[in-house]
């Protein structure tokens, strides 16, 4: 009988190759099923249950640090669900093995969702400009802000952008996506305005990238590599405190008030998908609970105006 581990690179690569997914995705995978094999002790794929499981994910349960006494539950289901993916890839293969749709997902509680109110997005967006820093930093980072906000690009999509992919000629450009999955995404005019500042000031020829550094590291050895997602997350969480907004704000707060700001103005869900490249649309359902609360307050503020009250 193969053992289950047999099965995982040819899984990895069917992954990589076939399904088109990121390296960062097809290492997570490794990772999660790693830690299932490892835990069962290499089974054979026909040893594989739904005992197994249910005893795999009580191991996942209890495995939590000391400090927050179990695994977050989400972390919990993205071991089960490269295990479900692997599952369906062996069966595909025609290789006896447990149905994938035997694995339930561990149940969630709803996700918050971070955005940030009009006042305070103002100030982070025009704080680059306060701060004691040279000129080609203001204008760079007042781009990304604007980028982000304009586009709600993933961190990791804006820090691969290269000067080709731009034409400010044109309000759109296509971005590559999760799953290697492209989208078209737009501009407004203030961030097409913030990246035409920042090209204007840049002096270097050499590096394609849309962002770089501009370090004296960077200066002396007329290398400008690109920020990487790291970095541009630092940065966007050093101009939230200068700006004194008190919650913890990163690029994805950003992606979220892009979206929260076009559904607070009317725009529908199935649009607000393509713009964030989900691939469901019960991923982009997370922002229903905002545009409930502004019904409500619609509701409030204009229904039965003309009842007294007894």
């Amino acid at each position: 009988m193969a053992k289950l581990a047999s099965h995982v690179r040819g899984f990895l690569e069917y992954l990589e190759v076939d399904k088109g997914r990121s390296p960062l995705t097809v290492r997570n995978y490794q990772f999660y099923l790693q830690r299932f094999v490892d835990w069962a002790k290499d089974p054979s794929v026909e040893q594989v249950n739904q005992e197994m499981v249910h005893q795999f994910r009580l191991y996942l349960n209890r495995l939590g640090a000391r400090e927050s006494g179990t695994m977050k539950k989400s972390t919990q289901n993205y071991h089960l669900i490269a295990l479900r993916s692997f599952l369906k890839y062996l069966v595909k293969r025609d290789v006896k093995a447990m149905a994938p749709e035997k694995i339930e997902l561990a149940k969630q509680g709803s996700r918050d969702v971070a955005f940030l109110d009009a006042s305070d997005l103002q100030r982070l967006l025009e704080t680059p400009e306060k701060m004691d820093i040279a000129a080609i930093l203001k204008a760079r980072d007042r781009a990304i802000l604007e980028l982000f906000f304009s586009t709600g690009m993933r961190v990791s999509e804006l820090a691969s952008l290269k000067r080709e992919h731009l034409n400010l000629k044109r309000d759109e450009f296509t971005v590559r996506g999760k799953g290697d999955k492209t989208r078209i995404v737009f501009l407004s005019n203030q961030a097409k305005f913030a990246i035409k500042n920042y090209l204007d000031l840049r002096e270097d020829d050499d590096s394609p990238y849309l962002f770089i550094r501009h370090d004296r590291a960077a200066s002396e050895s007329k290398e400008h590599g690109p920020l990487t997602p790291r970095s541009i997350e630092r940065m966007v969480h050093q101009y939230s405190i200068a700006a004194g907004i008190p919650k913890k704000v990163t690029p994805h707060t950003l992606r979220h008030s892009f979206a929260t700001d076009l559904l607070m103005n009317g725009a529908d869900l199935r649009s607000v998908q393509s713009m964030l490249g989900h691939q469901s649309i019960t991923t982009t359902q997370i922002y229903t609970h905002i545009t409930n609360q502004q019904l409500k307050d619609v509701h409030q503020a204009f229904h039965s105006k003309r009842r007294t009250t007894s």
